[in-house]
């Protein structure tokens, strides 16, 4: 099974199964020297875990994160990080009954399809359990970024019909609502919504809104490496997302050019992050653009918006096939979220971060005056008369 690896010089490896003993990843390209412990990843997992709420599936789990290798007395080595995620919930008698048939909205059928089998105890690597331990190595790749002054905060922007309200945006609400709204009166109106779905057997959908803080002009390349393409292929593997845009997104389609191009200026009283060959501090006045111009960053924030199918898994009645190729009825059993955003909140910005960070190492490559400043003579060796 091929497809299960992401990045270029920051490189991880997920593996495991739903129901399977583990999970986990291993990075490889992790630099040496950061400080790291369990903790630091388990912030990251406990945002995401099951069972926290209503809207979640009840199925408990700790998420307890193992580091077993690239570690050493607290900081990073530069070995290859394993990191380990025990499955301590698993109830595969959930799923005894549909193996038979293909769940409507699932990879059921086109695993089957491409396999031969599929793993129908809870959907093997198909299922959003995967997904831990993406949040596991997008830990790293947050704590790296932090240490660069990039900072990555995605929030949910809406749960169905339910949007937030910039005016009373409250960064901190993300981390105290059900829903991972950062306003508290949206979170409840999309928690009134919520049930009314759970009433009627069904679930819904929404949209997670990831900004980019302190990311530099320059990182991305023109071609096949965009780095609005590179976000898009990474915020798309998260297996409910249909749908990702950057900046003003899809209405872009419908606005004029005159309207849709950010007019660039000039402030010298500003220190600009990521001054262009000229020095000149060049900033913009909108950002219809999302911070991306031409597959490269250009200096102002990064907005990505990813838009999530509603949850497959419904109580309510449904038509589907089963392996006998015989039209059935049925209703689906077991432990499930009636929607899947606010746990996909964080996915999204552990797929940001990995992307992002492995952007910013390649770009060390892209200009001869980053190599002469860090091979320089004067800092890399020692003069001639130190070495009589």
């Amino acid at each position: 099974m091929a497809g299960s690896t992401l990045g270029n010089i920051f490189k991880i490896t997920t593996w495991g199964e739903s129901h399977g003993k583990a999970l986990g990843t291993v990075i490889d390209g992790c630099p040496a020297g950061l400080l790291l412990c369990e903790r630091d990843i388990q912030v990251y997992l406990d945002r995401r875990k099951p069972g926290q709420s209503a809207i979640t599936t009840p199925r408990k789990e700790s998420d307890q994160v193992e580091i077993l290798s690239g570690v050493f007395e607290g900081k990073t080595t530069g070995a290859p990080i394993s990191l380990l995620i025990r499955n301590t919930s698993q109830k595969s008698s959930d799923y005894s009954e549909i193996a038979s048939y293909y769940r409507p909205g699932h990879a059921d059928y086109t695993f089957d399809a491409k396999y031969g089998f599929r793993d129908y105890t809870g959907g093997g690597r198909s299922s959003g359990r995967e997904t831990a331990a993406r949040v596991a190595a997008g830990a790293v790749a947050l704590k790296i970024l932090k240490e660069m002054g990039i900072t990555v905060a995605a929030y949910t922007k809406s749960i169905g019909p339910v949007s937030i309200d910039m005016a009373r945006f409250d960064r901190e609400a993300v981390f105290r609502t059900a829903t991972c709204m950062p306003d508290t009166q949206a979170d409840q109106a999309a928690a009134a919504y919520l049930k009314e779905c759970m009433m009627k057997k069904d679930s819904c959908g929404g949209v997670i809104e990831c900004i980019v803080y302190g990311l530099p002009a320059g990182v991305g390349d023109p071609v096949f490496e965009k780095l609005d393409a590179c976000l898009a292929k990474a915020v798309m593997s998260i297996g409910a997302v249909k749908a990702v845009e950057i900046g003003d997104g899809v209405s872009v389609s419908t606005a004029a050019g005159s309207k849709n191009n950010d007019a660039f200026f000039c402030d010298k009283d500003v220190r600009c992050m990521a001054p262009s060959q000229t020095g000149l501090p060049v900033q913009k006045k909108t950002n219809h653009a999302g911070g991306i111009l031409g597959g490269i960053s250009d200096g102002s924030r990064l907005v990505l918006r990813a838009h999530v199918k509603p949850t497959p898994s419904i109580f309510a009645p449904q038509e589907t096939v089963n392996k006998e190729g015989e039209n059935i009825l049925i209703e689906i059993k077991g432990r499930h979220d009636p929607v899947i955003v606010p746990r996909a909140v964080v996915v999204v910005e552990a797929m940001t971060a990995l992307t992002l960070l492995d952007a910013c190492m390649m770009n060390m490559t892209a200009r001869l005056d980053y190599l002469k400043d860090f091979y320089s003579t004067k800092r890399c060796h020692p003069s001639q008369d130190s070495l009589l």
